[in-house]
């Protein structure tokens, strides 16, 4: 009775959630209902599907190799600077909630940071100490490009830089903030201004969620650099805004629930080390759920009740094929900067891993060629005026076909053969001496102008 009790309920959550009886909503009822459809889709991702669960999971391992590796080096950055203990206060803000153990952990990861040396590890552990910080940059892109649909990778310079400057610029930001911090209430006008009433009220109420506030900038910046994807501004701010919160309350409720002598008895000297496991874990999780929240708010063509494997017809397959060739030739003629993979999904409105297939059979067919710029752009691999359409559709026809696969290993009766034949040849005699350039607009075409004259 009770299982049929609980069934209605959550039909009646459905029916309320993704069919309102409303006529008209105001835009404040809009935006209630679509919070709450990213609070369900959230929840479903994370606790119906085991794709975010696992790739925390996948992250915590891999910090674990790479903690100590990754501090070392924030630290060496930090100690030029005269702030080495500033990543002692990072650390033990980030165990806060495992009390007395936290501090315990972060004295030792500290004593085993300042005992590395680089004279002792060789040339091939200074490799094998560089590759498992490298390893966990990777696998963090990697699991934010599964929360926002990326299939495109950066170029491997490109993550070289990238990784490099978060590691080595990461803890001059830090330092910098501790600093400016540390003069603004040192300063003499500042203690001035707490004599008042007001200020003093208004510094203490500050101070009191500067902590919030600091995870919100925090988790923005992340969801911001780390997608292979442009992340609004908005959207990042509103999954920061949750995830930051969620931090709060489960390190609230992580302090406050959780019994230590209670696995110090099960766990013995594994302990410190099981419940770190566990806080690293859940720390990955609440930064992907806040990923997946900002994915929800910029993108609210995905928010479906029932996930659904989104693939594309072969209607949908050519007609992108034309588009994005379109596009490509539009800009070339136009004198404007050549199309990247993001300008492409923002003028066809469709996600990049759809679009990525299509686009890397046009590669495959050197229809289209890749720049060396960071972000690759693209560009005729032909003139246009030569390029015919049917290659473009055949490229992207037979793109998955190979010699273990294709259509000659099909057999066919006389009477299909001959009538696939012949609508091959009607669809071929259709688009007779149509080219890539017959797609481009006439006012696009200043390049082919310039050229001429």
């Amino acid at each position: 009775m009770s299982t049929n009790i609980l069934q209605v309920w959550i039909a009646r959550l459905n029916h309320f959630i993704w069919e309102p009886r409303i006529e008209s909503p105001t835009a404040w009822q809009q935006r209630g209902f679509g919070a709450l459809r990213i609070a369900y889709l959230t929840i479903r991702d994370v606790v119906f599907e085991n794709q975010l669960t696992l790739r925390a999971m996948s992250l915590v391992y891999t910090t674990l190799l790479s903690l100590v590796p990754l501090l070392a080096v924030s630290f060496s950055v930090l100690k030029g600077l005269g702030g080495d203990t500033q990543l002692e206060l990072v650390l033990g803000n980030f165990l806060d909630p495992m009390g007395e153990r936290g501090r315990e952990i972060t004295a030792k990861v500290i004593e085993f940071v300042e005992n590395i040396n680089a004279g002792w590890l060789g040339g091939v552990g200074l490799v094998i100490f560089f590759y498992t910080i490298i390893s966990l940059m990777q696998k963090i892109e990697s699991a934010f490009n599964y929360v926002w649909h990326v299939s495109e990778v950066r170029s491997f310079a490109r993550r070289f830089s990238d990784y490099l400057s978060v590691i080595l610029f990461g803890p001059v930001l830090i330092f910098a903030a501790m600093t400016l911090s540390s003069e603004i209430t040192t300063n003499i006008i500042f203690k001035t201004l707490l004599q008042y009433e007001v200020f003093s009220f208004l510094f203490k109420l500050f101070t009191t969620f500067i902590p919030y506030l600091l995870l919100i900038v925090a988790f923005s910046i992340i969801y911001i650099f780390v997608p292979n994807t442009k992340v609004k501004l908005g959207a990042a701010v509103a999954g920061a805004a949750v995830g930051a919160l969620l931090w709060e309350l489960v390190g609230w409720l992580f302090s406050s629930v959780l019994s230590f002598d209670k696995y110090v008895a099960i766990y013995a000297a594994f302990a410190s080390l099981f419940l770190f496991v566990i806080w690293l874990y859940v720390s990955w999780l609440i930064l992907l759920i806040g990923s997946t929240i900002a994915f929800y708010f910029q993108y609210p063509e995905y928010r479906m009740q029932q996930r659904r494997l989104q693939t594309l017809s072969n209607r949908m397959k050519e007609k992108l094929a034309l588009a994005a060739m379109s596009e490509i030739a539009s800009s070339y003629y136009h004198l404007q900067p050549n199309m990247t993979m993001h300008r492409l999904t923002e003028k066809l409105h469709i996600s990049s891993d759809l679009l990525s297939p299509i686009i890397n059979s046009l590669l495959k067919a050197q229809l289209l060629l890749r720049t060396d710029a960071d972000p690759g752009e693209f560009i005729p691999g032909e003139a246009p005026e030569v390029m015919q359409v049917v290659a473009i559709l055949r490229a992207v026809r037979e793109s998955e076909e190979d010699e273990m696969m294709n259509a000659a290993r099909i057999p066919l009766a006389a009477e299909v053969a001959s009538l696939f034949q012949h609508y091959q040849q009607a669809a071929t005699d259709a688009l007779n001496h149509k080219t890539l350039k017959d797609l481009v607009r006439p006012a696009d075409t200043t390049r082919d102008n310039t050229k001429t004259t």
